[in-house]
């Protein structure tokens, strides 16, 4: 098992490093993911819940997850609502919907492995059609050290590395590959990580027959010979795209931080980001180097030192905050920035999505959704990155403070 763990550890394409160790998008799901369930929650006890999951504050949850790519990808087709099947039976029976809603509370309160254990049991023993352990994707980002995520292709590395049998559709396997799960992560902490995604990893690169060992080579050469090139040539595009996603992110985040510091004001860049570079420059080099924000609540506090950019007068209170969104969640964002607002009361900012041409429909759908605008908090503004990367140097320039934006910046 250990020369697998390295093996696994020193592929820079795994999803150890693509996924888990180095994502941001990871550590900003966490707070998404828990808030839209609260919302989710919230609707279905108030009976607004619906009976789609398109359009629904359930979708915006599984999107989250969804978009962490690879070991989450497909995660939300086990939500969509299929009418001819009458699958997962949770938009149209109501009291199937009360459970489900029940059961996500619990769980999101729960403080004890034992109690979510229990609300698995009483849940799968109504028996809803179609609502299997896919739910356990979301049990992972509401407890990643006691609760690993589950699919296809974890279950299958599971079933060959220690040859068991497992099946995708059942609670009771998910629950004894669980056990065996921290079992063998506690054998081997030092080498993984107390957050269970790190092994879940390894199972999905051995299940999706990307790491090849003994126990799957000749189903591998039997079954996926034509689709090895296929596959290495899909995830070194997927490693590529990723590469200029992020590329792209830190030249946006480079644009901010230089206009911000020559209208005079201090910067902060999220505390994940200072070590990226853009234009042969470390981010970091345009930061303060602490966010001093102990007037927030720890949560907030985490939340608020995740934001991509920051803009702070000489006292460093917040003048404006600015989420980069290229391919990520829209939602996401402006939850954070929400967050934020919500945290300044009586204090005047200014606060901006940043993103791409293509997603500028995306983001006037987004902020004229019900939910955003009947949030008490101040308005979101957006900027494109063709209009931020044209004219950032001629703000430079010319601009005395943050109104310069107005130039460039549109509202919905």
């Amino acid at each position: 098992m250990k020369s697998l763990i390295e093996l696994y550890k020193n592929d820079t394409e795994s999803v150890y490093h693509t996924w888990f160790l180095h994502s941001n998008d990871r550590l900003k799901a966490f707070r998404t993911i828990r808030k839209g369930l609260g919302k989710v929650i919230n609707e279905i006890e108030e009976d607004i819940f619906g009976n789609d999951f398109k359009g629904s504050s359930l979708e915006i949850v599984v999107t989250a997850i969804s978009e962490q790519k690879q070991i989450f990808e497909g995660a939300a087709h086990a939500f969509y609502w299929k009418p001819k099947l009458r699958i997962p039976d949770i938009y149209e029976n109501n009291h199937n919907k009360k459970a489900f809603g029940r059961f996500l509370k619990a769980c999101l309160e729960a403080a004890s492995p034992e109690k979510v254990i229990e609300e698995i049991q009483s849940l799968d023993s109504l028996k809803i059609k179609g609502l299997g352990p896919a739910v356990a994707n979301i049990l992972y980002f509401l407890h990643p050290t006691m609760f690993p995520p589950f699919n296809t292709a974890i279950v299958n590395g599971f079933n060959l590395l220690y040859k068991q049998k497992l099946k995708l559709g059942s609670w009771e396997a998910y629950l004894l590959m669980r056990e065996k799960m921290l079992k063998e992560n506690d054998q081997f902490r030092s080498m993984l990580s107390k957050d269970l995604g790190a092994l879940a990893g390894l199972l999905f690169e051995i299940g999706s027959t990307r790491m090849i060992i003994e126990e799957n080579a000749l189903e591998f050469l039997y079954k996926e010979s034509e689709k090895i090139e296929k596959a290495k040539t899909r995830r070194q595009k997927e490693v590529k795209e990723d590469e200029i996603e992020e590329n792209t992110h830190s030249e946006m985040q480079y644009h901010l931080a230089r206009l911000g510091k020559s209208l005079g004001y201090k910067v902060w860049i999220a505390r994940n980001d200072h070590k990226r570079e853009w234009n042969g420059q470390k981010l970091g080099e345009y930061s303060i180097k602490n966010l001093n924000v102990f007037y927030f609540s720890p949560a907030v506090a985490d939340t608020i030192a995740l934001i991509d950019v920051l803009w702070l007068d000489q006292e460093e209170k917040v003048i404006a905050g600015f989420e980069v969104e290229k391919s990520t969640s829209i939602y996401s964002g402006i939850l954070r920035l929400s967050d934020l607002s919500l945290s300044l009361q009586g204090v005047t900012c200014q606060f901006y999505l940043v993103a791409p041409e293509k997603r500028e429909k995306e983001i006037k759908a987004q902020l004229l959704r019900p939910s955003i605008r009947s949030l008490d908090s101040q308005s979101i503004s957006y900027l494109l990155f063709h209009d931020l990367r044209c004219d950032c140097d001629a703000m430079c320039k010319f601009g005395n403070d943050v109104s310069i934006l107005n130039k460039i910046s549109k509202t919905v």
